[in-house]
């Protein structure tokens, strides 16, 4: 099956092209000049993450994934939030890598794998090591455990059992294709050749070069979705349609758009209706919906950081509130645990300063409080 890219509706599309072009431009500029557009972009990927759930049908708290993300979990983390997650960890690596290295070969498969990107080294041979029996630690007389020390004995054994372990997941989590053999039939359809179906959009990637960035985005994604590359990592095409916008570097330098967040104000008919034009414009339609999102809360932290700071006002150069004022400005929310933990000081301490802080309550809870900004 191969993604068609004759007959593009251009006539209807020029215009809304132009349209989200002109907006992601306006956000990129600012977001490169302003005082928090780095915490704009971090507040962006919480954001994108819970909305590429929410298109998917599942529904994922906000305050859960950040802190989740901080390891301060007040439940089990669910399956969705651990999605949340992924997507969440997938948009950071993208913005963090040169632009061009999402749609790269390596970094697609690296991007599917879900996990680090784990390179030959020490760690690698010393799990080899491990897993051929060899002793996991060696004295430096060259001599093993004392086996007289029984003690000593249990003790060696839980470290080969531990280094056993740790060398089985990093084999594990190490990127790379996944073949039919290494699925579960009870999860996977092993008729599903991702990797064919991969191939298929790479076409539609090389056949799209030359277009506009924001058509060209726009059919990456609806080849995705059309051709149903991954069977449980759809929300990866949103992302990869971002990338693509980012790499032409002429609308997007500065930031990765959150296109999940422009998607989920388009109804889902129009998303997923059976005639092409109508995906397309649905799709430029969410990029313009993201990008005015993006300037509308853009002035938002800009008013919100300017009323923050006047309480700044006959402060002491050592007090903690501007960098409590910084933390604000990067999370969507924040816990007395986080404030601890990222400005060094007591739990108690945490809440004093919140409080001098004037920041708003947002969960209405008694226990497991978080506050924000708006």
């Amino acid at each position: 099956m191969r993604y068609d890219l004759s007959k593009l509706p251009l006539n209807s599309l020029l215009r809304p092209i132009s349209d989200a072009a002109s907006a992601l431009a306006r956000l990129d500029e600012r977001i490169a000049r302003s005082a928090v557009g780095s915490g704009l972009i971090e507040r962006a990927h919480f954001s994108d993450a819970c909305a590429s759930l929410w298109i998917e049908g599942e529904l994922v708290h906000l305050e859960d994934l950040v802190l989740h993300d901080a390891h301060l979990d007040v439940r089990a983390p669910t399956h969705e939030l651990t999605i949340a997650t992924d997507v969440l960890r997938s948009r950071r690596r993208i913005a963090g890598q040169p632009a061009a290295w999402a749609l790269s070969p390596d970094g697609i498969r690296i991007l599917r794998s879900h996990g680090d990107d784990m390179t030959a080294g020490t760690g690698a041979r010393d799990g080899a090591e491990v897993a051929s029996g060899k002793p996991a630690a060696i004295a430096p007389s060259g001599e093993g455990p004392d086996t007289s020390d029984p003690l000593a004995v249990e003790i060696a054994a839980m470290d080969a059992v531990l280094a056993r372990s740790d060398a089985a997941l990093t084999k594990a989590s190490a990127p790379g294709p996944i073949t039919s053999l290494e699925k579960d039939a009870l999860v996977y359809d092993l008729d599903w050749d991702e990797d064919e179906r991969l191939a298929e959009w790479r076409v539609a990637v090389d056949g799209t070069e030359g277009l506009p960035p924001v058509l060209r985005a726009a059919l990456l994604l609806d080849a995705w979705n059309s051709l149903q590359v991954l069977q449980h990592a759809s929300w990866l095409g949103r992302l990869l349609a971002a990338a693509a916008l980012r790499q032409a570097g002429l609308t997007t330098t500065a930031h990765l758009v959150a296109i999940n967040l422009g998607l989920k104000s388009i109804a889902v008919e129009r998303r997923r209706h059976r005639a092409r034009d109508t995906r397309l414009l649905a799709i430029v339609n969410g990029i313009i919906a993201a990008a005015e999102f993006g300037l509308r809360e853009h002035d938002r932290l800009v008013l919100a950081r300017t009323m923050l700071e006047r309480r700044l006002v006959g402060r002491r150069s050592s007090s903690n509130l501007p960098g409590l004022i910084e933390l604000v400005m990067s999370r969507p929310l924040v816990s007395a645990g986080m404030v601890a933990e990222t400005l060094e000081v007591t739990p108690r301490a945490a809440l004093r300063i919140i409080e001098e802080l004037g920041l708003r309550e947002m969960t209405g809870r008694g226990r497991f409080r978080a506050w924000g900004i708006f």
